[in-house]
């Protein structure tokens, strides 16, 4: 006898909100019949464990994959507890009716098993590829079997069924192929064996499958036959869940390759095992170097989250910061649901907390590498460095504490990269500055004309060569109570109290001079002569918050932001030009203008910055070398 329900009104707007919004992505379908087969498997064996009547053996328990290209249809069989006609009805009639967490809630604690299904929307998803779905089963308390038939929200039937052994089987009517979407693609073996190895993996049971060998029977007329062979799809303990002391540093090594398709051992892995208010399991390796799209928009940040072994999402942006962007890993956890929506995801309590958790745990793993494998922290730094220092500018400094003593620089000193807790530790008795200087190589910030003096007084100098170095101090502001202090900057003093009294009397006897400078050169601030020049006759240093180096990165970016540093024309006092430039200014003007010229454009040139009238300039310089 043939019984036809229809769906609550309730249920119906769900399943049409579901199969058009909640799933976006049609492959997880197998993935949640899969889990719910797992789920079933998992009651029976419960129940072998508390009930003396039920007998199982757990090497028996498993779930079969079957697939028919002519008939359209997937089947998926399991020989777990079954449904009775009534939970037919409760469980697939309403849809977030979960058997799976009802029965979840009346187990003791002590004997909870990981159930996965927890909202008991997921065997819907199924909809999405099919436009019918039969559910035969039989359950472990009922010599009757039932199946359950529905096309989707017009409603479903029951009737009694035939079926000899305790279990389920879902058949799946496969949809036609449309213009937008090739429905055919989950009749074919591969992708079928590439769904349940890259969502169902870990299921405890084995997941097996009918499956086609090509043997090669004549090799000069390249002749095959075909056999057919059971195979079990899914490898079933992760490796997170293997005790540590079974995993040798091989087996890590070779699944990081596999997983994430890199052809280098990663430089370091970091397991985590964490019972509490969010328990979980996280495996996390750092690349020994950086995927080819590392920098570029297409790369995407995240660690594959899994929910007792079955895969929510490849990549889950919101468990790893932007500065620790380069770790790869995965993270399985019992906390968070398998059916949870993106949205709902993003605001988990437990998947911040378990997020938080694991930032923490990579941070205290990279001081541990810095401090006791420092060869290993310098290569690691060398190719991910500036993402950390992008992390300490980023969001006006917010994290600046968390990442200030992992971010290094080069020493000027020690001619090798050095912490700022390094450089702090070995500052000269009476330094109360961290100097620094910026350019585009350690070669170009070596034979910048500030360098000279600042070296000449014996304090060391950290060479900001990255873009983001410059920024990255800036957000820092101070460390351990120093403040820094850029070497191109015009405030930077390192006279005695006799020379600065010099130089002061230098700059006010020729004061008409330095302004008639100015005159001619418009792009400048300031001229003025200056003491902190050893051998170098010009540079240019900057005043106020941005300075040289970061006016280039901003010129570099795609839109004018209009952001230019104050530029300052410091001469050295004591160079011959400068008694040139005081006599020409007495006697010839005109060459006195010209002299201006050129100095301002060979201090940009040292400085790194373009000449916007180079053909003004080199005619300048041969009417003066003429002369």
């Amino acid at each position: 006898m043939m019984e036809k329900y229809e769906f609550k009104s309730e249920s119906k707007r769900l399943l049409d909100l579901m199969i058009n919004s909640i799933y976006t992505n049609k492959d997880i379908f197998l993935r949640e019949l899969i889990s719910n087969a797992s789920d079933a498997l998992d009651k029976l064996y419960y129940r072998s464990l508390t009930d003396k009547e039920v007998k199982v053996d757990k090497e028996d328990l498993e779930i079969n994959l079957e697939f028919d290209e002519k008939d359209r249809t997937i089947t998926i069989t399991d020989n777990g507890c079954g449904m009775t006609k009534e939970e037919l009805e409760s469980n697939l009639g309403t849809i977030a009716k979960s058997g799976s967490l009802s029965f979840k809630e009346n187990m003791s604690q002590e004997d909870k098993v990981n159930i996965i299904g927890q909202f008991g929307v997921g065997f819907y998803s199924a909809f999405m590829v099919a436009d019918k779905i039969t559910v035969t089963s039989k359950s472990i308390d009922s010599d009757k079997a039932y199946v359950w038939e529905s096309e989707g929200v017009d409603g479903y039937t029951i009737t009694e069924g035939k079926k000899k052994k305790n279990g389920t089987e879902i058949v799946l009517y496969i949809k036609e192929d449309t213009e937008e979407e090739n429905y055919s693609k989950y009749l074919q073996e591969y992708e079928l064996k590439s769904l349940v190895k890259k969502y169902s993996d870990y299921i405890n049971f084995p997941i097996k499958m009918e499956v086609t060998h090509h043997e090669l029977v004549d090799e000069e007329k390249h002749e095959y036959e075909d056999h057919k062979h059971e195979e079990t799809l899914n490898s079933m303990v992760p490796l997170w869940k293997k005790k540590k002391e079974d995993v040798s540093d091989e087996d890590y090594n070779n699944f990081y390759m596999d997983k994430f398709s890199d052809y280098d051992n990663p430089l370091k892995v970091i397991t985590s095992s964490v019972e509490g208010m969010c328990s979980y399991k996280a495996l996390l390796f750092i690349p020994s170097h950086a995927p080819y799209d590392y920098y570029s928009q297409e790369y995407k940040k995240g660690l594959s989250l899994y929910s007792n072994g079955v895969l929510i999402m490849e990549k889950c942006e919101e468990l790893l910061p932007d500065y620790f962007s380069f770790v790869k890993g995965v993270v399985d956890t019992e906390d968070i649901s398998l059916n949870i929506s993106r949205e709902l995801l993003q605001e988990s309590h437990s998947l911040k907390l378990i997020a938080k958790n694991i930032e923490g745990k990579i941070r205290k793993e990279l001081e541990d590498m810095l401090k006791n494998d420092r060869e290993n922290y310098e290569s690691f730094f060398k190719t991910f460095g500036v993402q950390l220092k992008y992390g300490v500018y980023n969001n006006y400094g917010a994290d600046k504490d968390k990442l200030k003593d992992l971010v290094m620089f080069y020493s000027s000193k020690h001619e090798k990269l050095i912490t700022l807790k390094e450089y702090v530790e070995k500052m000269k008795e009476g330094q109360d500055k961290i100097y620094y200087a910026s350019g585009s190589s350690i070669e170009k910030v070596n034979s910048l004309p500030q360098v000279e003096k600042v070296k000449d007084k014996e304090f060391d100098i950290l060479y900001l060569t990255d873009y983001v170095d410059e920024f990255a101090i800036t957000a820092i502001q101070k460390y351990e109570e120093k403040s820094f202090q850029n070497v191109e900057s015009g405030d930077l003093d390192l006279d005695t109290e006799e020379e600065r009294k010099e130089t002061e009397k230098v700059n006010k006897d020729n004061e008409d001079l330095l302004k008639d400078m100015v005159s001619v050169l418009s792009e400048v601030e300031e001229v003025k002569f200056t003491n902190k020049l050893k051998s170098h006759p010009v540079c240019l240093t900057s005043q106020g918050d941005v300075s040289i180096e970061m006016q280039k990165v901003f010129d570099a970016m795609p839109n004018d932001m209009g952001i230019k540093a104050k530029l300052v024309l410091e001469i050295n006092s004591k160079h011959p030009i400068s008694k040139k430039l005081k006599e020409l200014y007495k006697e010839d003007r005109e060459s006195f203008d010209k002299y201006a010229k050129i100095l301002y454009s060979e201090a940009r040139m040292i400085a790194g910055l373009p000449i916007d009238n180079p053909t003004e300039i080199s005619t300048l310089i041969c009417d003066v070398i003429s002369k």
